[in-house]
């Protein structure tokens, strides 16, 4: 997502798209000669259902733009990071996309922060979990043979935001509808609750698990927590993805990780690159309760959580870039 969009219906809607996408240019061809080769986006229903033909013709725009700076895409559908229903909740619109200032994700009240009931998903609508069945299938359906798309990230972080088992069955919808397509490209949905003992896992990222062609991972948390999920992970004897990481106040950081991915040949997509209006380089929201009922808790609050860059594309920290460019070329040289 681009530095000046405030969500992702801000990325893929009419509405100031061309200027976007000018951003977007930029931000790419950034990442080429950081050394990345590789973006994954996530899509959001909400347009496609209401712009339907502006969004497949802008999908397909931002995908061009991608390849011309030699970057792939890959394509996440389902997400179970999802706001609760309750005061403070406002349904999805298209048009003008507030944010407000100093927070994770550019809101106040977000997915981000403390919350202890199930966050609320359109698929939660009967008549809405058909029509995503058909966004699914049109768009794999369109790109099932483009080299230009990687991989299909079928479902973000299953039973997220105290969801459980409630997107379970639309995982499992999703997964068939694409494998009936039989797309090129492999599938993937990434564990993420408990990366180090995947016979402990919830149910539906079993699933997620057990139905992935690449097993893919998301880790915030330090070196050797990410040691023993690759240890973890090598048993499957499949190839192993991370797909999000980077979160420095935790201690998940460039200097160890990245030649830690490097070492036991596993791509890896960070989170966040420029930072924007989302506003990832601040911590997520529910960090803040945790400091406040118990100061001595090991964040560093004195860093950046994710992004690369800042808004005049100088480096947060240029010996990260050092560090990040200097092994995506050891990798291009073996490859």
């Amino acid at each position: 997502m681009g530095s000046d969009c405030a969500n992702r219906i801000d990325q893929w809607q009419e509405l100031g798209f061309e200027e976007r996408l000018k951003t977007a240019d930029r931000e790419l061809e950034l990442a080429a000669k950081t050394g990345y080769n590789s973006i994954r986006i996530v899509l959001e229903f909400i347009v496609w259902k209401e712009e339907h033909d502006g969004f497949m013709n802008r999908l397909e725009e931002y995908i061009k733009t991608a390849d011309k700076h030699g970057i792939s895409c890959m394509i996440v559908f389902g997400n179970d990071c999802m706001l609760p229903k309750t005061e403070g909740w406002k349904p999805q619109k298209l048009g003008v996309q507030s944010y407000d200032w100093g927070y994770h994700g550019g809101r106040k009240f977000s997915q981000h922060g403390t919350f202890d009931v199930p966050g609320y998903h359109l698929l939660d609508e009967p008549e809405l979990a058909e029509e995503h069945y058909k966004w699914v299938a049109e768009i794999v359906t369109k790109y099932k043979d483009d080299s230009r798309i990687i991989m299909w990230d079928v479902f973000n972080e299953p039973g997220n935001s105290h969801r459980g088992n409630m997107s379970f069955p639309h995982i499992k919808r999703f997964f068939e509808i694409i494998r009936e397509i039989n797309p090129i490209q492999p599938l993937t949905s990434a564990i993420w609750s408990n990366t180090k003992h995947i016979d402990e896992l919830p149910e539906i990222e079993k699933f997620a698990l057990d139905n992935s062609d690449i097993v893919s991972f998301h880790n915030y948390f330090s070196y050797i927590d990410n040691i023993e999920t690759i240890k973890e992970l090598k048993k499957l004897g499949r190839p192993i993805i991370n797909t999000e990481w980077l979160a420095r106040c935790l201690h998940n950081n460039v200097a160890e990780l990245f030649p830690l991915f490097y070492l036991e040949k596993i791509g890896c997509y960070n989170w966040g690159f420029v930072a924007g209006k989302y506003q990832t380089y601040e911590p997520w929201n529910s960090m803040w309760d945790v400091y406040e009922k118990n100061p001595k808790v090991n964040y560093d609050f004195t860093k950046w959580f994710h992004d690369l860059y800042r808004p005049n594309f100088h480096p947060y920290d240029p010996k990260e870039i050092e560090i990040i460019k200097k092994f995506c070329d050891l990798a291009d040289k073996e490859n």
